[in-house]
């Protein structure tokens, strides 16, 4: 009798590979009967996302571009499990599918290349810089509203063949994607928080299974984080507060200190010039709550039209 192989979906960008077989690699390790030939498979998928490059995410549709044909792949028995960037991940997902393990999180920071070799206050008056992330945006016009902002798709060697090109002066991209690619090297500068802050759940990687599938459910069991888990639930429970999508220029990052939560927030107009704050300190356990309660105390002070504009 042949055994059907764990069928792993995939985007089949190189990033996206990356992570289906830093997937495969932990399944092996904590089940070493899947190290066999043809127990396990990663089939790539293309998505609405991958398609669409002549413009930005938030113009396309916002979140869901990039999950849509992978959560099909799942109802329709193709993929068994589905590996994705926590950030691209809805807040709502479809009935009948969970996010079941996130794997440990890699350093949610962004990263910053330039040609001249400096850092973001080191870019002449006027300079190009290149994102169609309207979070990035938003963050480098509040810092710096002199500067340019050209919109840059496509995956982390589309982008950096743009910059050599001289098509635009500087970009970012996300550090925990260029430490999973081995493109360290090519980074000018690590943005720290304090002056970029990240993407909710940059840095994630979570799996998404059909919710009926306790078999595969409990092989992915020992590959989830708790302190993940923690911080990725406090930073996507703001987001579903505030109704956030890739059409919101919305920041956030949870950390922990042993059972000791802090959860920071921004959200700002998509040129920079407005800006709201908030801040969260709490256990662990609350970080549902934590998020939530500093989702709905921004919600509180934004103008009714501010996400429609």
């Amino acid at each position: 009798m042949t055994t059907q192989p764990l069928r792993i979906g995939t985007r089949g960008s190189p990033l996206a590979l990356a992570q289906a077989h830093e997937t495969r690699d932990r399944l092996i390790a904590a089940h070493p009967h899947l190290a066999a030939p043809g127990a396990i498979e990663i089939v790539a998928f293309k998505t609405t996302g991958d398609r669409i490059l002549d413009r930005t995410l938030a113009e396309a549709g916002g979140k869901g571009l990039f999950t849509k044909e992978l959560e099909e792949a799942l109802f329709d028995g193709r993929a068994d499990l589905a590996v994705h960037s926590m950030k691209d991940v809805p807040t709502q997902l479809p009935d009948g599918l969970e996010i079941a393990t996130l794997l440990p999180r890699e350093d949610p920071r962004d990263a910053f290349f330039s040609r001249s070799g400096g850092g973001l206050a080191d870019l002449p008056p006027g300079a190009v810089v290149g994102t169609a992330g309207l979070r990035r945006q938003a963050q480098v016009l509040e810092l710096r509203p002199d500067l340019k902002i050209f919109p840059l798709r496509g995956n982390v060697q589309t982008r950096l063949s743009k910059l050599d090109a001289g098509e635009v002066d500087a970009t970012l991209l996300a550090l925990a994607g260029l430490r999973r690619l081995g493109l360290t090297e090519r980074i000018t500068a690590v943005l720290e928080p304090e002056t970029m802050l990240p993407a909710v759940a940059q840095g994630a990687i979570g799996i998404e299974i059909r919710s009926a599938d306790d078999a595969t459910r409990a092989l992915l069991a020992p590959l989830n984080c708790a302190e993940t888990a923690t911080r990725v639930t406090a930073e996507r429970a703001l987001l579903a507060a505030l109704d956030g999508s890739c059409r919101t220029p919305i920041a956030a990052l949870a950390l922990l200190d042993g059972d000791a939560l802090h959860l920071r927030v921004k959200v700002l107009s998509t040129d920079g010039a407005r800006v709201f704050h908030a801040e969260r300190r709490g256990a662990a356990a609350e970080a549902q709550a934590l998020g939530a309660d500093a989702g709905a105390e921004i919600k509180a002070q934004l103008p009714p039209d501010f996400f429609a504009l």
